[in-house]
Order: C-alpha cells, then structure tokens, then sequence
C-alpha cells in the first residue's frame, strides 16, 4: 500500500464535517493483475429518498518542488483512477483534494484551467487549518 499524504487525515475530517462517511481508508482498485488505491472512498445519503452518492478522493499535497512535476503525476494518477472506477464503479465519482493555496497557485493558472476543462477533473478544496472544506469543482 502506498504512502499516505501529509494532509490525509485533514482531509478525512474535512469530509466528515461535510457530511461524508468513510467507507474506504483506502479504495483499493484492481484492474487485470494490477492494484491501485485511491486515499479515501466515501458515501453521503442526499434527500428522503436516502439515495447515496458515492465518491473516491485522492489527496495530493503538492509540496515537492516542482508544481510542475506535483501537477503532472496527480493528473497521471487521476486519468488511471478515473478510467478504473468508470468501468468498475460508474457511480462513483473521483476527485482530487487540493488546498486553496494549490488551487490559487496551480489550477487558477492556464495550465490548470486547460487541464480542468479537457480532463473533466473534479477538485475538492480544503483549509488544512480549520480541516474543513472549502468548495467543489465542478
């Protein structure tokens, strides 16, 4: 099993404020001989009808010293997750958890927006002071 991120446990209480419940710590994927892990699974009843909405989230802290290098191996790492859980979980969702600092300085920038436009990544933001999340996109 990989290595948890530094702001893994952030973000895990920041998805239980949000109203999220664990399920996976970590979502262990397989596709042919090969085995993956996303950092968190999670599943959140919506309305009466206790339908659910399930997600998968990858936490990438982007502390090495290149953003550039931090940028290209998480959008790796999501465009594998993300073609796995199409086939093997459609309903569930995949997101990368960054923190507001990362999306201010990474993907407000052209890159960024190029890469959220074509790539269709989902980015879920967090302060990792208050352990709270901060918004959804998209």
């Amino acid at each position: 099993m990989p290595a948890r991120d530094v702001y893994h446990d952030i973000v895990k209480n920041a998805l239980n404020k949000d109203g999220w419940t664990i399920t996976h710590d970590p979502l262990r994927l397989k596709w042919g001989s090969k085995d993956m892990y996303v950092d968190l699974g999670a599943e959140q009843f919506i309305g009466a009808e206790k339908e659910d909405t399930k997600i998968a989230v990858e936490i990438k802290g982007f502390t090495g010293p290149s953003s550039m290098d931090d940028l290209e191996n998480a959008v790796g790492q999501y465009i594998v997750y993300h073609e796995v859980l199409r086939r093997t979980e459609p309903e569930r969702a995949l997101y990368l958890a960054v923190r507001e600092e990362t999306l201010q300085e990474v993907f407000e920038e052209p890159i960024g927006q190029l890469l959220l436009e074509s790539q269709q990544i989902g980015l879920v933001v967090f302060d990792e002071d208050a352990e709270v999340i901060l918004r959804w996109l998209p």
